[in-house]
């Protein structure tokens, strides 16, 4: 088999993922197997018994993505897909040897030194052998930001989902049955991690969380865990349905239902779930300047219970991200999840089932791909599968496994109208061998058997929870109770005697703690002050009449700094505001200047010159695309914006190249049809004139050899039609000569049309290569005269202080752009 060279699969849009193989023989040709990215709009299905190469194949199919800008968000259930982060361009054994297991070396003979040695050199060779270059793993390994999250845990990333219960984007509200889903999963979820099989039909507890989670939220308002233990007790809910609220659930059962949260969110085993980065689907997805991240959430430290919570809650913050996106054919970013068994069963329904059914059936439409994995094909609902347009299958563990499978793809290609045969894919299943997979898409026409390249990734297997840290270590960021870049060292910090007075006219609000505080440390509101402002940007040239909403909010704690407004920072959205003080907090003094009245009140011009002059609107402008980025993008969501536009304008004009091109090469296949049917005559005929030459002439030469003494008339004439015959024999020669010529030329032509195809489609994907994007920005003054600010407010920031005097906030609240 030739190792193929780069240019054969260095292809924007398409997936690199293995060789053909022929349906018949099972043996791998030199044919490659390129996947449309676009196809994987319509999701995928894998599965495969263990050792059957599931998991080197959708490995390769995440690093395939990185390559061409696609981001993914992956759940983790085993710690396989850690080994994205083992991509080692120079194949050094110093960078294999921390991923393997001594006792593995002893059990070859070999040293752990010699070990690592030996496994460089053969990724290197097995890469080398599907035309994998060093420069490709490196390149894959720039292309894209890998991290692990940990939810629930600091072994990786910590990432947070109960912080807040923030409210759904404008576009969920506005949507009766995007709001429902909504509400019924976070109310699903939370009671799933407090242990309550819930009915969300017949359950007080979920109709009373729901209900309180769809007032809160259509007012606009972000609750956190803490909010929520007081609305439960105190509903802001006169009636449920027809009854009156304590008729419908007494005020001791809410109690009961209150404390159940309270303790799970007292308890120290909790703690770690309140800490560590806010869940949010554009953060996982790219960096603040714009790279695209393959996120991995591990979650293979977690219970069954804490696994369904957490799967449930990011799976319904996908469908509202989903929701927030313009529509497009062209894939923007994957969701992945191995080990889907139990998430999407046949008959029961887990509150993680709506959520990814919904993902199915409708976020082809904003182009997310979905694409699920698993070696247990019996434990899956294959009517919701229905909505899969590729299944990978691989080696399976059983024939029932195998039925099922058949069952489930039948049912798919039905649903799609295309045909089936069943008994054909049923013999390719049964003879598939490790690597070897059977592709079913309905793009295409028909299936296709094929063997998956060697991944760019060292296949480590799981790793383990010390693996995990150690790779994230150099990006995880400190945890509650741990100096991070916001914290202070203080003097002797005033404080309080008791909670100080605020002036006449002026608002009051606290910050809500998260994470929650480490036990030891001493709790102070600090105070702060808060200001809201609206600008106004016209750019009629660009298109551009917006307004855009400012929240900033300055420190005081140590006193009100000059200049002011200058030393403020932009508050994250999902901050949450409370208008009661946390009982357990002590206060710091209010700074002199923010007892009066009229200082305060003055800080409002002072805003309003601040806005105008610190915050012009940036507009990026894209000579590639010649268009400009939404106003009020970051540059790096910009490049999320010019990306996307790119991968649409590519796939767009790559659809009408081959549209162009298949015409001509569908007339040139049939006049290379007409041509071998022509060979083929031409060489019957010549076939027939040469025999009755042949014979013709034997029969002249038996006469002569019998011993005729007089050669007759007859003889003569019998020669006379064997020469002539022989001639008619050399004319047939010469059209079949003359046939075979012209079907070669025939098919030297089409060769040449799909050289010219390719080099097109080449030429293609370097003028919407988004790796070669630029931007110009375009900077934007506000209308001054239109410039609205409200009244500033005073705030208590919530702080947590060490006995050394490291002071910690207990908020998160600067905006990560």
């Amino acid at each position: 088999m030739t190792t193929p060279a780069p240019d054969l699969f260095e292809k924007l849009a398409s997936f690199y993922l293995g060789r053909h193989c022929d349906l018949a023989s099972g043996e791998p040709t030199s044919d490659l197997l390129m996947y449309d990215a676009k196809d994987l709009c319509t999701h995928a299905l894998c599965v495969g018994m263990t050792g059957s190469g599931k998991t080197g194949l959708c490995l390769s199919l995440l690093e395939e993505a990185a390559i061409d800008g696609i981001p993914a968000i992956c759940i983790d259930p085993k710690g396989d897909l850690g080994n994205l982060l083992l991509a080692f361009p120079e194949f050094r054994p110093d960078d294999f040897r921390p991923w393997l297991e001594s006792g593995e070396a002893e059990r070859r003979g070999l040293t752990i030194e010699e070990y690592a040695a030996k496994t460089a050199e053969s990724w290197r060779d097995g890469l080398a052998s599907w035309g994998q270059t060093p420069d490709r793993v490196a390149r894959f390994r720039d292309a894209a930001d890998v991290a692990i999250y940990t939810p629930g845990s600091g072994i990786g990333l910590p990432l947070t989902v109960l912080q807040s219960f923030a409210a759904p984007p404008p576009s969920v509200l506005q949507d009766a049955d995007a709001m429902s889903e909504r509400v019924s999963g976070a109310a699903s979820g939370l009671l799933t991690l407090l242990g309550i099989d819930a009915d969300p039909l017949l359950s007080r507890e979920h109709i009373l969380i729901s209900s309180v989670l769809d007032r809160v939220w259509r007012d606009g308002k972000h609750v956190s865990v803490g909010d929520l233990i007081g609305l439960i007790q105190s509903p802001p809910l006169e009636t449920v349905g027809v009854l009156s609220l304590d008729a419908f659930m007494p005020p001791t059962e809410r109690q009961k239902l209150a404390m159940q949260l309270n303790n799970l969110l007292a308890s120290p085993a909790f703690r770690s779930w309140l800490e560590g980065e806010p869940l949010s689907i554009p953060r996982l997805l790219h960096t603040a300047e714009g790279k695209p991240r393959l996120s991995i959430l591990s979650i293979a430290h977690l219970t069954d219970r804490e696994r369904m919570f957490f799967v449930t809650i990011l799976l319904n913050e996908l469908v509202a991200w989903m929701r927030t996106q313009s529509g497009t054919g062209s894939l923007r970013a994957i969701f992945y999840m191995d080990e889907i068994a139990g998430y999407f069963p046949p008959v029961a329904n887990p509150p993680s089932k709506a959520p990814m059914l919904t993902l199915l059936k409708q976020a082809r439409a904003f182009g997310l791909g979905v694409t699920l994995a698993t070696q247990n094909p019996v434990d899956l609902d294959y009517k919701g599968l229905s909505n899969i347009g590729t299944w990978f299958l691989g080696r399976l563990q059983t024939e029932r496994d195998k039925a099922r499978v058949l069952d489930g793809l039948q049912g798919a290609m039905a649903q799609t109208g295309h045909p089936f045969d069943r008994s054909e894919v049923g013999r390719l299943l049964s003879g598939l061998g490790s690597r070897m997979f059977l592709m079913n898409n309905v793009h295409d026409n028909g299936p296709s058997l094929f063997q998956t390249r060697w991944a760019m990734s060292f296949l480590a297997g799981p790793l383990a929870r010390d693996q995990i840290s150690r790779l994230m270590d150099p990006l995880r960021k400190p945890l509650a109770g741990e100096p991070d870049d916001r914290s202070e060292r203080t003097a002797q910090e005033p404080l309080a005697t008791s909670r100080p007075a605020i002036p006449a006219g002026i608002d009051e609000l606290f910050v809500t703690a998260t994470p929650l505080a480490t036990e030891g440390h001493r709790l102070v509101y600090r105070p702060a002050v808060v200001g809201e402002g609206s600008l106004h940007f016209v750019r009629v040239s660009a298109g551009v009449d917006t307004w855009v909403d400012h929240r900033r909010l300055v420190r005081c704690g140590a006193g009100v700094p000059d200049p002011f407004w200058e030393s403020s920072e932009d508050l994250a959205p999902e901050l949450v505001f409370s208008p009661q003080a946390d009982q357990r907090f002590i206060f710091s003094e209010l700074p002199t200047p923010l007892r009066d009245a009229s200082t305060v009140t003055a800080f409002q011009k002072a805003f309003k010159d601040y806005l105008y002059r610190h915050h012009p609107l940036s507009l990026f402008k894209s000579s590639m695309l010649k268009g400009y980025a939404p106003a009020g993008t970051s540059e790096g969501q910009a490049r999320v914006h010019f990306t996307q536009a790119a991968h649409e304008a590519r796939d767009a004009e790559t659809e009408k190249l081959r549209s162009r091109y298949a015409s001509k090469i569908a007339a040139i296949e049939k006049r290379i049809r007409t041509a071998e049917e022509r060979v083929a005559r031409e060489s019957d005929q010549y076939k027939q004139a040469k025999l009755s030459s042949v014979l013709s002439v034997g029969a002249s030469i038996l006469g002569a050899f019998m011993g005729r003494k007089v050669i007759s008339q007859t003889s003569v004439s019998k020669a006379s039609t064997a020469v002539r015959g022989a001639g008619r024999a050399a004319q047939q020669r010469g059209g079949v000569q003359r046939a075979q010529q012209t079907l070669d030329e025939l098919r030297s032509e089409r060769q040449q049309l799909e050289t010219e195809l390719q080099s097109d489609l080449k030429e293609l994907g370097e003028k919407f290569d988004v790796h070669r994007l630029e931007l110009e920005e375009i900077v934007i003054r506000p209308r001054k005269g239109d410039l609205k600010v409200s009244d500033p407010k005073i705030v208590w920031t919530p702080w947590q202080v060490d006995a050394t005097g490291i002071a910690t906030p207990l908020y998160h609240g600067e905006q990560q752009k």
